[in-house]
């Protein structure tokens, strides 16, 4: 009779086997082919009698081989004692290892596979624990085959993907990382090589965040004065997210590709910084050179304050631009917000939009990504105002974009959000936001009770929540309406950007 179980590692054994797969030991063969066909023919039952209630079974003739047998056909020495019913296969193998090592003390120390029982090996261990690569691999597929025939996954087979993490656990994760990799201000006069071999020092220290620090920079070439600066110097760890901006400008804010399309679109201006050198210093921080952009939106927004009707219009009319051109070029922003919107009062007319660090291909090489929840980090960017979409994890669309934007308008207009007071738990506010979805009405009316909104936004509100994921938006209807109501103020974008209530 063919074994089914290795004698030495208990591993599952295929017909015609001579040595086994997992441990590569030779296989003994318990009779020949003639002695085989005759013992089988007709196999003797066992006789069963019972006796003051207890069982009693005498076999007549075993079905497994003697010790002597087993001595004879593979030299070794005792392997166990077979009296008595058939064992399981596990259970004999136990024993076989037992007395093996028991009957030969070098063999364990020897040889630590066979040391180790098939029970541990059932347990759960990763195939490292195998010794070469061809008896891991063996292993591997002496387990898929278990598998096949029983549906049963067993410890050999690969290790098994970790379980996915809840979006609680992802974002503390998230969190913890970005404190990690805060960097360490840089001293003012210090200065920086970026990747094309120019020298930027350090003016003035201008912003710090938790995970980047703005420096007021100038060319080291220039000769200008001290405390003169044209470009502003992003600094960061060097694997954040300051990675995945650089990629962004470099790959969708080439000068050439944004001189064509204004040119295309009969446009003077379109606030999408350039990148004007970027590198790494010091082993641990990237940075980017950027171009002086003015101050934040939000240094002049105090906690509660307002902008004016005209002021919300001529910014968002800005935005829009920047969105359009990003759009078209496979990126979406996914984080817009104040402290990412710039205002150059040198040129008052003009909006920047920065900030890529959350930037996303949203439709690579012109392939738009299915909606998968949870393919992303949950909550990722300013929760506030980011979209239900980056809310639930899934890849941010053009859609995400422009809900996004349109938050930011109610915010800029009410001085709050029905949900502001919740930042502090994501769940409830994308609660809030998906209850608005479908009821613009009633969040104009949460947002200013009993006062007028303008009717432009509740439009476009309107239009921006009813996006599909994929569906490519109508910017020109989208921008043509919130121009209209800025015509109707007595204002165009070429006047400067009022930021009085």
């Amino acid at each position: 009779m063919p074994l089914n179980f290795c004698p030495e590692c208990g591993s599952k054994l295929l017909t015609n086997f001579k040595f086994c797969p997992s441990c590569g030991e030779k296989l003994p063969f318990l009779l020949d082919t003639a002695q085989v066909d005759s013992s089988t023919s007709s196999p003797a039952a066992p006789q069963i009698s019972v006796t003051d209630g207890s069982v009693t079974a005498q076999l007549q003739s075993s079905p497994w081989p003697t010790q002597a047998e087993l001595i004879q056909h593979t030299g070794d020495g005792p392997f166990s004692s077979v009296s008595g019913l058939p064992r399981s296969p596990l259970r004999r193998t136990q024993k076989l290892v037992k007395v093996t090592e028991s009957a030969n003390p070098l063999l364990a120390s020897a040889t630590p596979l066979l040391a180790a029982s098939p029970k541990s090996a059932a347990a759960g261990k990763s195939p490292k624990a195998l010794s070469s690569p061809w008896k891991r691999q063996a292993h591997a597929n002496v387990s898929q085959e278990e598998q096949a025939n029983a549906g049963v996954l067993t410890s050999s087979s690969p290790k098994s993907p970790k379980s996915p993490k809840s979006p609680a656990v992802a974002k503390n994760k998230s969190k913890r990382m970005k404190r990690a990799s805060a960097p360490k201000p840089l001293e003012e006069g210090e200065q920086v090589t970026d990747t094309a071999g120019v020298q930027w020092k350090l003016v003035k220290l201008l912003s710090q965040g938790d995970t980047e620090i703005f420096y007021g920079v100038r060319q080291v070439s220039t000769g200008a004065g001290s405390a003169d600066y044209e470009h502003i110097l992003k600094l960061a760890s060097k694997d954040g997210k300051i990675f995945n901006e650089q990629n962004f400008l470099q790959r969708a804010a080439k000068p050439t590709s944004v001189k064509k399309w204004k040119r295309d679109k009969q446009m003077d201006f379109l606030g999408l910084p350039s990148c004007d050198g970027f590198g790494l210093h010091a082993d641990s921080y990237r940075f980017l050179i950027l171009p002086n952009m003015g101050q934040t939106l939000q240094s002049f927004m105090p906690e509660g304050e307002v902008l004016s009707e005209k002021a919300v219009l001529q910014l968002s009319c800005r935005i829009l631009d920047v969105l359009e051109y990003i759009h078209e070029n496979e990126y979406v922003h996914a984080d817009i917000h104040a402290e990412n919107i710039y205002i150059d009062f040198t040129k008052p007319s003009q909006v920047y939009l920065a900030g890529y660090c959350h930037a996303f291909r949203y439709c690579p090489s012109g392939k738009h990504v299915e909606y998968r929840e949870g393919s992303r980090t949950p909550h990722e960017g300013a929760v506030e105002f980011i979209s239900v979409d980056s809310h639930k994890g899934a890849g941010p669309s053009r859609r995400s974009d422009l809900q996004a934007l349109g938050y930011c308008m109610l915010s800029w207009l009410a001085g709050a959000l029905p949900w502001t007071s919740l930042t502090d738990c994501p769940a409830k506010v994308m609660a809030e936001k998906e209850r608005y979805m479908t009821d613009v009405q009633g969040l104009r009316t949460q947002c200013f009770g009993r006062k007028k909104m303008a009717g432009a936004v509740q439009v476009y509100l309107s239009q921006v929540m009813s996006l599909q994921y994929t569906e490519k938006p109508d910017y020109q209807q989208l921008h043509s309406g919130l121009l209209g109501a800025l015509h109707k103020l007595g204002a165009s974008l070429d006047q400067p950007i009022d930021l009085r209530v």
